[in-house]
């Protein structure tokens, strides 16, 4: 069984992935994985931004895939001193009533994602910049202090 079918088989540049819960009733049937709200309005699923996370020995960095979204857009925030928060939302494009749409697969609407940060982040020291649909969360890390060893004499 094929995962990719093609909805014409003369046109190699139309690909749909199978969805297996085609047909179930929280599916989209547009061929997504990713479950619609059922009223199809502005607020439906926004698959939310993909992010990757890794620590450097100088700072936790966060990057998020966040396309089409100006800095103005999204915001970077920090809850109950070591929750860092990362939302967006993407507005539903102006439909024009001459407009006839084949395909809408872009999705719009809120998105939210949440991390914990370790006790060595400073988070008076976040910094956050946006080039090319990427967001880069950089929060530095705390110098490790290094525990004072001290010698004592054996007497006897």
């Amino acid at each position: 069984m094929s995962l990719i079918r093609r909805s014409n088989v003369f046109d190699p540049f139309s690909l749909d992935l199978w969805d297996p819960f085609e047909g179930f009733p929280f599916s989209s049937g547009s061929g997504s994985l990713f479950p619609r709200t059922s009223s199809g309005s502005e607020t439906a699923a926004f698959a939310g931004a993909r992010i990757d996370r890794k620590e450097t020995p100088e700072a936790h960095v966060f990057k998020a895939d966040v396309p089409g979204l100006k800095k103005e857009e999204v915001k970077v925030e920090v809850e109950d001193g070591n929750v860092l928060q990362i939302s967006g939302e993407r507005s539903k494009e102006q439909e024009e009533k001459n407009d006839k749409w084949h395909r809408v697969e872009r999705s719009s609407g809120k998105f939210v994602r949440r991390f914990r940060l370790p006790e060595n982040a400073k988070t008076e020291q976040i910094k956050a910049s946006m080039e090319n649909g990427v967001l880069t969360v950089t929060v530095p890390k705390e110098e490790v202090k290094k525990p004072e060893v001290k010698s004592i004499q054996i007497s006897g």
